[in-house]
């Protein structure tokens, strides 16, 4: 990927000064004032960094992460999934304004329209400032404030949830209109999955990105980088039990039907429980739902032994691999549990007061 940063602001070497009794000073570029609007008087904020370096902000503003402009050079081999890869790979680096331009000669209209799908179906915040055939601009416009990585994560799992009890019930009802809205809603989840990611990377690298989207330590961005791969891979299971439901010819066996969805009924309880536990932070809740993965897998093999005695045809197959998802969705849901538990491990320490030290 050929990707060209523009630095807004050139960097200076600056000696520091000794002031008074007890503060130093730095003097700074009179320009870089000028160009934040600034003057004699105004108020900035000093912040010192876990990577040991200082952040300059004004006052009552919030940092977009450290990344101003970028440029993406397209070629007329790129194909159009090519060109979407590209434009997540950027956003997720943290730059707030993307200028897409053609390696050689101009955009085509075909170029342009992928781009503003992309930026449509794909990037949360983002959005189409200019688009010519010289260059397609986007601009990430939402702050952190308005949609924190918790809120973000929320919508996950309201909207992964849906889209499983959605999947189920057409499968039920052998309702195919169904099955393929319950397929495109795996778009929305992938959407808030790379605008979680581009905020917890950002986060890792500034304290105070990580303040603003509500994250106390680096340590917690992994959890949740984590928990978030876990929700979108159970969004993909849900989208594949519907693709199932598309895929089979004639509805399911009742006596099948009703032992599946009490099989899914009981994976959606340990996903939901699984979120309920991180959003509460609760160690007990989360090592409940842990132990029971295993009441699932005795349910699952006792389906599969009424399947078995079924003669194999094309819905036999389909069901199951509806009982592999459902098992996944389980064991995702589990994972997100043991990552809670270690999130919130410090609930079932006592301190002693003493340390090894001595």
């Amino acid at each position: 990927m050929d990707l060209v940063a523009i630095q807004r602001r050139d960097e200076e070497v600056r000696k520091i000064q000794f002031s008074g009794k007890s503060s130093y000073t730095v003097a700074l570029p009179k320009k870089w004032i000028e160009e934040m609007g600034l003057g004699p008087g105004d108020q900035i904020i000093v912040a010192r960094q876990s990577d040991a370096s200082l952040l300059l902000s004004q006052k009552g503003d919030y940092v977009r992460g450290g990344r101003g402009e970028a440029v993406v050079e397209v070629s007329q081999k790129d194909s159009a999934g090519s060109l979407v890869r590209k434009l997540i790979s950027v956003y997720l680096l943290g730059y707030n304004v993307l200028h897409i331009k053609a390696k050689e000669g101009r955009l085509t209209s075909t170029q342009r329209d992928v781009i503003k799908e992309a930026a449509r179906r794909h990037l949360v915040g983002t959005e189409v400032v200019a688009d010519s055939t010289e260059e397609t601009t986007l601009q990430v416009l939402l702050s952190y404030p308005e949609l924190s990585v918790e809120n973000a994560l929320r919508r996950m799992f309201l909207l992964t949830a849906s889209m499983h009890k959605d999947a189920i019930l057409a499968m039920k009802q052998f309702d195919k209109d169904s099955a393929k809205a319950v397929v495109k809603s795996d778009d929305e989840v992938d959407r808030f999955n790379i605008y979680v990611i581009r905020q917890l990377q950002m986060a890792v690298q500034n304290d105070r990105v990580l303040k603003e989207i509500g994250l106390t330590t680096p340590r917690e961005c992994l959890g949740y980088r984590l928990i978030v791969k876990s929700v979108e891979r159970v969004a993909d299971h849900a989208a594949r039990i519907a693709q199932g439901v598309l895929d089979l010819e004639e509805p399911l066996d009742e006596s099948i039907l009703a032992k599946i969805t009490n099989l899914s009924d009981f994976a959606l309880n340990i996903f939901e429980e699984s979120g309920l536990s991180l959003f509460k932070r609760d160690y007990d809740a989360a090592d409940g739902i842990v132990g029971r993965v295993n009441i699932f897998e005795d349910m699952e093999k006792d389906l599969l032994v009424t399947i078995g005695r079924e003669k194999p045809t094309e819905p036999y197959y389909t069901a199951r691999l509806i009982i592999g998802d459902l098992r996944r969705t389980a064991e995702h849901s589990s994972d997100i549990a043991e990552i809670v538990l270690n999130m919130t491990a410090g609930q079932v320490i006592i301190d002693t007061g003493k340390s090894n030290s001595g």
